[in-house]
């Protein structure tokens, strides 16, 4: 089997991006450009792929992790310049090398592995990945003979007034046969305008030693497209989430209105799952079967288990395990756990809190740092009061226990199995198991206040 090598160029500084953060880290669907390039190639599967980094070079190690090769472009000098950077890893290699761009999210793993194929098929030294564009000003058109091969790409400013209508560009990803690849590489040169060394400038120095140039031509346009500043930035994100919603939709899941809906491209969804408009389910979250995400929720790098339902809630970093009911306006924050037939109400605030199965908090209340047991009742406005200003402490309530209406627990403080709290109670001290704990002050009617006053 011929050998894979995989060429990224992410050395650019992206400023057309006016922003701090590097360009090909800007993310596409929570996920940063140049890891839906590296993601797309590990489908297809690659022996060594080597990332070309410049300005922000840590950044994007830090993102992409170790199992990558990484070379520096210290001088941006142009694309063909860039690729040479690899030659000390891949130039004596026997193979084909995929070179591709670092802000081209769109590009999938079944087109490169046909751009491969292609290339393969046709025998060929270099295969162009095309694209038919609506209109191609300022692209590169691919010039094919009547073999379908290509026999020149030429610039727009070059191109004659026919060859401008061709609609067949050129997208700046190619797969190369890897040893001529690099020996072309040497003979390129910077006689250009911008003094800079292209890798377009190969295709015409191999076809001058009479080698095989071939095209394949990508299902849509939009796949290949680059992103150079924030308007296409919002272009490439439109187009993935239409993608996304459509994978979904055809998976089984309902989306109710997908324009008005955000799927992160690392979600997951179960089967006849309804996602009502303005839900947003980001980062890593798995959400189950026959759940309810209710219009305007945010469900952030959670597991949903199957048959919840969220009603206008937000959910980040948290577990919720089977027919749980959340909402409306809950805000589950992260490391709690929600057990099954739980139910959180309106108006509720858990945060690094559990809950085990069958337990309630129907509305106004904030669960801080607690440890709850099953089927325990949290009434109306219950508080763990879990800060003293300087540390966090701990509340725990064991199975069966009812808090009363507008109780305070003042932790560290321990509720025991099957216990009372009397409604309007500030608990601070341990109440033993099945006992009936009143801690408020005794009612004192003064007669005819209002009138001596």
């Amino acid at each position: 089997m011929t050998n894979r090598y995989a060429v990224i160029l992410a050395a650019g500084q992206g400023t057309r991006m006016k922003s701090k953060l590097y360009k090909v880290l800007h993310p596409v669907c929570g996920k940063p450009m140049v890891q839906h390039v590296s993601d797309a190639l590990n489908q297809v599967g690659f022996d060594e792929t080597v990332i070309v980094v410049g300005h922000g070079a840590e950044a994007v190690k830090a993102q992409l992790g170790e199992e990558f090769h990484y070379v520096l472009q210290a001088e941006q000098l142009g694309t063909g310049h860039a690729v040479l950077q690899a030659d000390e890893l891949l130039k004596d290699k026997k193979g084909i090398t995929v070179v591709l761009a670092g802000d081209t999210p769109l590009l999938t793993g079944e087109t490169i592995d046909a751009l491969i194929a292609e290339h393969q098929a046709k025998q060929a030294k270099i295969t162009v990945l095309t694209a038919l564009a609506e209109d191609p000003t300022g692209y590169g058109r691919v010039i094919r003979g009547a073999n379908g091969l290509v026999e020149r790409v030429v610039e727009h400013k070059d191109a004659t007034v026919e060859e401008q209508k061709v609609r067949e560009i050129n997208t700046s990803t190619y797969c190369f046969d890897n040893e001529l690849l690099f020996q072309a590489l040497k003979q390129v040169g910077n006689e250009n305008a911008q003094g800079e060394y292209y890798l377009p400038d190969v295709i015409e120095i191999l076809q001058k030693q009479g080698e095989v140039i071939a095209a394949y031509q990508s299902p849509t346009f939009s796949e290949t497209f680059g992103v150079n500043d924030r308007v296409a930035l919002s272009e490439a994100e439109s187009i993935m989430k239409k993608r996304i919603n459509e994978r979904w939709m055809r998976a089984g899941v309902t989306i109710i209105d997908p324009a008005q809906t955000y799927i992160s491209s690392e979600a997951t969804i179960g089967q006849d799952t309804v996602i009502y408009p303005g839900a947003s389910i980001q980062g890593t979250s798995v959400i189950g079967s026959e759940c309810v995400i209710g219009a305007n929720s945010e469900i952030r790098n959670s597991v949903i288990a199957d048959f919840v339902e969220v009603k206008q809630s937000v959910i980040h970093d948290s577990k919720v395990e089977s027919r749980v009911t959340i909402g409306p306006f809950a805000h589950i924050r992260p490391g709690s756990a929600l057990g099954e037939d739980v139910r959180i109400g309106n108006f509720v605030e858990v945060k690094k809190s559990s809950l085990a199965k069958g337990s309630k908090a129907a509305h106004l209340s904030y669960v801080g740092d607690a440890e709850v047991g099953q089927n325990v009742n949290l009434g109306c406005g219950t508080i763990t009061v879990n800060y003293d200003g300087e540390n966090k402490y701990k509340t725990t309530i064991a199975d069966g226990a009812f808090i009363g209406s507008n109780s305070n627990l003042v932790a560290p403080v321990h509720i025991g199995e099957n216990a009372l709290v009397a409604a309007g109670s500030t608990i601070t001290e341990d109440v033993p198991h099945q006992a009936l704990s009143i801690a408020r002050a005794r009612q004192v009617n003064k007669e005819n206040y209002k009138k001596s006053n």
